[in-house]
Formats: C-alpha cells, structure tokens, sequence
C-alpha cells in the first residue's frame, strides 16, 4: 500500500466527520427551511417578473443574486431544488447556485480579513474572487442555455417543471397557518432527501482528508501549472465553508496567489460533498461534467490571472 492508515487517523476522521457534519447539517436546515417558505409563500408568476426577459441579462442577473440572497454552498442546494421546481430557468439557477458562496458580503468580508491579517493585498484578492467567480458561473450558465433539461435533471425534480410548464401546478393562496404547516412538510421532506447525499459525501471527505499525507502536495506548489490543479484538487477534497475557506488559503504560503484563488474559486462551486448534494437535483454523469468543466475553466482563469503578475500575485 501507497500508505498504511493508523487507528490515529481513524479517530482524526471520525472526528472530522462529525464536526461537519454538524456545521453544515444547521446550514442545511435552514436552506431546507429556505426552500418551503418559498414553495409555501413565492407564487411561481412572481420569478417571471423579477428577472430580465433577455435571457442572456437573466443569467447575468443570476451571478448577482448572492449578493442580497447570500446563501453558502451547503444551504443553497435544496433553495435551488425548490426554485427550479417554481419555475427559475435552470440557466439562471445553475449561475446563481455556483456564485452565491462566492458573490456574497459574508464570503467577501471574511477573503478581505484573511489576506488582510497577514499582512497581504486583501483588496486585491477579495476583488479578484468575486471578479473572476462572477465570470466562470456566468459563462457556465450562457452554456447551459442550450442543454435540454431532460439530460440535466433528475426525474422527479424534471417532472415538477414540466407540470408547472404545462399549467397543472397551480399556486394556492390557503389559510396562513395552512402555508406554514405546508412550508415546514416541505422542509422536512426535502431535508431528508439532501442530507442523505450530505453524510455520504462528508463521510468520504472526512476519510480522505485525514489519509493523504501532506507531504505529497507541497513539492506541487513550484509552479502554477502544478500549484493551480494541486490547490483545486485540495479544495475539493477539503470540501471547507465558503466563509472560512479564505483563512485556510492565507496560510499556504509556499503557493502563488493564482493557486490561492484557484482553491477560493473551484472549491465553492465544486466539493466532494457537494457531488452528493447536486446529486439531489442533477443526474450524476451531469454532475460529473460539470465538476470536469468547472476544474477546466477556473484552472485556466486562474493560471491567465497569474500570468499579469500583479504585486501581490506572487
């Protein structure tokens, strides 16, 4: 064997699995909570009338959304199940899926304080991570404009937008305390079919994570054409909160700023356990593609990024 697991990694790994299991189940819950209230309160008439009739400034608008409907990685999952269901166009969710942990005054504030503290460009990496995000999800969403849904969703998550589609869903307007009971039968059921992919994907997370030996990653960090993939390749296996992830980053010193935002990039949009959580929605060879894309374009954005050799990119 490459490498023999001791019972001390064991215990590291159950401990791992535990402690995020427990942070992102809360985030979770409350984007499953998200997600009936929507269901319950949002007629479907209501996203017609709020995004442009330009598709292509409706995907635009949707790279934007996390900056007043900030939600992280974790929650944003079933929020996305439900609005796709209302009827969001899945170009504009898939945009909004992947820039909202990202393009978010959370996610933006804590890059700012992580680089800050350390004496280094906050500005600069704060802005390029919202920048250079903003631009990879927005040409993944003009992407999806030509994909035919049937190829994309799972068939219960298709079938909810074809009976909207074709009129048989309908948005009711029962008693208050109906809605609210209706909301939170909503949540429950869509809480327990995310968050089975959710322990399937920490579990794996947790194992890796504790088992690959770090000193395989740090003679990678000489160049960006190794660094670049080596830090997306950690980002996903790492699978860390889109809000803490920046502190995380800061700290790999031997890596060039362009590898840093490669990691702050990639690993929001795409985690191990985020492949079980799209999962929920996304047919798996989907979700499979994307993740292979996603790698592509944000290593090559980033790697471009480096080539300016801004002051602090080094």
């Amino acid at each position: 064997m490459l490498f023999a697991i001791e019972s001390a990694q064991i215990h590291d790994s159950l401990y791992a699995f535990l402690s995020i299991l427990l942070e992102g189940a809360f985030f979770i819950f409350i984007g499953t909570v998200i997600s009936g209230f929507i269901d319950a309160y949002l007629p479907s008439s209501l996203l017609d009338r709020m995004l442009p009739k330009n598709r292509v400034l409706a995907v635009m608008v949707g790279g934007l959304l996390g900056a007043v409907l900030p939600v992280c990685e974790c929650a944003i999952v079933p929020v996305i199940r439900r609005l796709v269901a209302k009827g969001l166009p899945l170009s504009v969710a898939i945009t909004y899926m992947l820039a909202a942990p990202i393009i978010n005054p959370v996610t933006m504030v804590s890059t700012f304080a992580a680089f800050s503290e350390r004496g280094e460009a906050g500005v600069l990496v704060a802005s390029s991570r919202a920048l250079l995000a903003y631009g990879v999800t927005v040409v993944v969403g003009l992407i999806m404009m030509r994909v035919a849904l049937d190829s994309v969703l799972r068939p219960q998550i298709r079938a909810a937008v074809k009976a909207k589609e074709e009129g048989r869903e309908h948005d009711h307007a029962p008693a208050k305390g109906q809605r609210l009971v209706h909301a939170l039968r909503v949540a429950q059921r869509d809480f327990t079919d995310v968050a089975m992919y959710f322990v399937v994907g920490v579990a794996l997370t947790a194992f890796l994570n504790n088992v690959i030996p770090r000193n395989w990653i740090e003679p990678l960090a000489a160049n960006d054409a190794t660094a670049i993939p080596t830090l997306m390749s950690a980002a996903f296996i790492l699978s860390l909160c889109s809000t803490s992830d920046a502190f995380v980053a800061a700290s790999l010193d031997a890596f060039s700023y362009a590898a840093k935002l490669a990691f702050l990039i990639f690993g929001p949009m795409m985690d191990l356990k985020l492949v079980f959580l799209y999962s929920s929605i996304f047919k798996p060879r989907f979700v499979l593609i994307l993740a292979g894309g996603l790698f592509i374009l944000v290593g090559v954005v980033c790697y471009q990024w480096g080539v300016f050799d801004h002051p602090a990119a080094r």
